[in-house]
């Protein structure tokens, strides 16, 4: 009797130490949890949810406007989203294309041809050709239309453009329309002169600021909203949002969008460097640098310089073939604010102040009035001070779209 009541407690004391041990090790493995930063989840971009959109398109007759960012992104590397739903057997009938193109490989304001898909058979009718807008006779045989185009959140990068003349299609020939949405990459803030109805063209189609702090599907229901389309017609839109986004996501892109727009730090230059289109000076075009310097053989000598050549998206950059000094932007800090102060700088390098701007620069900048206030001397900040009726204005009537904190 003794030997059992010795031989319970012994083990009675085991299971104590055990315990205690066991709970030992448990409290350090929390601790470690605790030590461990929680990663927040990357974006899920509208084509990866193919739940969402694949019932919408079976059975029907698809048209989709797409290049070369239009993806299903896998575990490793990506397939084309016309590839993965003709895959799927979904019955693509044919593909638009924007401005650079399918492949986007084709300059700035190349005018691009109607062209065959040489791996799908597909047709590839452009969008920057003989017509910007979808014709009734392209629209006829299709049920159903998908948008997915990777854009940088720039009014003057036409790819927003070509989604306002295809919404107006699709309402005027009653076809619904798919957006799958992207994050934008310059979507962390708003900024830049807007629009003013005058100045209206294919790189400013709407009242919006230079950066409009918009993705694809938001600005979709702003035209939509705000009677934007011809006519004020509507367009049936069914937007694909972006899991695990917000605006101050920073996201980088994992296929450039175009062939000027290398990398993440040429995409966040691109709204304070692309304004100096419709002036004499070269921001890195026909360079591998490109959005991330600006020069001409004018300025004053520096220790950076550069010399142009042609390459993909630059066949005859300005100033080909010669020695160009500038500035180099590539280790500058990230922006998050729109800058005159590169334009304002090249100006006032510039000898012959009469040959640096342009015949289409208004149209860019979005108004007449920025090109005489730089010629006038205005400094950076009072140029700032004319913007800010409107861009607090744009601002308030933003937060009726958005759809994304």
């Amino acid at each position: 009797m003794c030997m059992m009541l010795f031989n319970v407690f012994k083990n009675t004391v085991l299971f104590f130490l055990l315990g205690l041990i066991s709970c030992g090790n448990f409290a350090k493995q929390d601790a470690k949890k605790e030590d461990v930063p929680i990663q927040k989840a990357e974006p899920i971009v509208g084509a990866n949810q193919t739940d969402a959109y694949l019932p919408l398109l079976q059975g029907k007759r698809v048209g989709i406007v797409a290049n070369a960012t239009s993806v299903i992104f896998k575990s490793q590397g990506y397939t084309h989203l016309v590839d993965s739903l003709l895959a799927l057997q979904i019955n693509v009938v044919k593909v638009f294309a924007p401005e650079h193109g399918f492949r986007c490989t084709a300059d700035a304001g190349e005018l691009i041809k109607d062209s065959k898909d040489t791996k799908t058979g597909l047709s590839i009718l452009s969008l920057h050709g003989s017509n910007k807008k979808p014709t009734a006779d392209q629209m006829k045989d299709l049920d159903v239309m998908v948008f997915d185009i990777q854009d940088v959140g720039v009014r003057f990068y036409t790819y927003i453009s070509t989604l306002h003349y295809v919404m107006e299609a699709c309402a005027e020939n009653n076809v619904p329309l798919i957006i799958l949405d992207r994050p934008n990459p310059n979507g962390h803030y708003i900024d830049g002169p807007v629009l003013e109805p005058a100045y209206k063209s294919f790189v400013g189609m709407d009242p919006i600021p230079l950066v409009h702090g918009l993705t694809i599907g938001e600005y979709a229901q702003m035209a939509n909203g705000e009677g934007w389309l011809q006519n004020n017609v509507k367009c049936d839109v069914t937007i694909i949002k972006v899991k695990n986004y917000t605006h101050q996501t920073r996201y980088s892109l994992p296929i450039k969008p175009s062939p000027n727009l290398p990398n993440d730090k040429a995409i966040n230059l691109y709204p304070s460097l692309d304004i100096f289109r419709g002036t004499i000076i070269n921001v890195g075009r026909g360079t591998d640098f490109q959005m991330q310097c600006y020069g001409a053989p004018f300025f004053p000598k520096s220790e950076f310089s550069y010399t142009p050549t042609s390459n993909m998206g630059a066949k005859h950059p300005r100033f080909e073939g010669e020695l160009c000094y500038g500035v180099d932007l590539r280790n500058t800090p990230f922006l998050n604010q729109f800058t005159l102060k590169y334009l304002i700088d090249a100006y006032q390098k510039t000898p012959d102040k009469n040959t640096f701007f342009g015949s289409t620069f208004d149209i860019h900048a979005g108004n007449g009035i920025l090109k005489k206030q730089i010629e006038s001397g205005m400094s950076e900040n009072d140029i700032r001070k004319t913007w800010e009726e409107d861009l607090e204005k744009y601002k308030v009537k933003r937060l009726n779209y958005i759809l994304y904190p």
